[in-house]
């Protein structure tokens, strides 16, 4: 018996002793992992609805994204189960909307000159890639910095390892989205963390239904509500 345990048998067994009326003992939740949550069949199920010629389809696996999850103690583990479950369908709902690789990235200019932390570097290109699609030098530099590999001169990486890769999906969520939906403001509010100038207030209203729409599946997957304030 531990010494927790035998403290508090002591305390019952006085109180009993002198009459006194004890405090109604509260029963502890049993804690659930994201492994619980994250089962082969919902992330496999995730995985199947790419098609084939998905470059991610094989890159991507449960194992490695457990192995990064545990990297990031926070991330579905506060708050009560339901918490959990929701932020774990939040997650996998972005994961689910963005590709593998950012379709025509490398046409697209995504440095910011006056960034003189995170330079640019000559001849590499900072789109989107990645679950959460990393984009831009101001986030491939602390992201790489943080997770340990040099994002601003080796940006494809994030493309090319797959533990890289989830890696800088929860350094983003961690940092930026975790608090909104750990802290109940709703799933809209994790859209406009990600890519709300560009989604939010009527400026892509497709895209953030099919954002919604995998939340909710996902959350209904998991036998979870999914709140209020859904988009943004």
């Amino acid at each position: 018996m531990s010494a927790t345990m035998h403290n508090l048998l002591t305390i019952i067994l006085a109180g009993i002793l002198t009459g006194a009326t004890l405090p109604t003992l509260i029963s502890c939740q049993t804690d659930v992992s994201v492994a619980d949550i994250v089962t082969d069949a919902f992330f496999n199920g995730i995985i199947d609805q790419a098609a084939a010629s998905c470059a991610g389809k094989g890159f991507y696996s449960r194992s490695v994204f457990l192995q990064v999850a545990d990297s990031y103690p926070l991330f579905g583990r506060e708050g009560s189960i339901d918490d959990s479950k929701r932020e774990i369908a939040a997650a996998f709902a972005h994961f689910t909307h963005e590709t593998f690789q950012e379709i025509d990235g490398p046409s697209k200019d995504y440095c910011d000159e006056n960034n003189t932390q995170y330079p640019c570097v000559a001849g590499k290109g900072y789109y989107g890639r990645g679950p959460i699609q990393l984009s831009w030098n101001f986030n491939y530099g602390p992201a790489g910095n943080s997770i340990g590999f040099d994002g601003l001169n080796n940006p494809d990486l994030v493309a090319t390892d797959p533990i890289i890769a989830f890696k800088t999906a929860l350094w983003y969520w961690m940092n930026f989205v975790h608090s909104i939906i750990v802290s109940g403001q709703g799933f809209g509010e994790t859209i406009r963390a990600i890519n709300g100038a560009l989604e939010c207030n009527g400026g892509n209203p497709t895209t953030v239904n099919a954002r919604v729409g995998y939340y909710t599946e996902y959350c209904n997957q998991l036998g979870v509500a999914p709140g209020d304030n859904l988009y943004c």
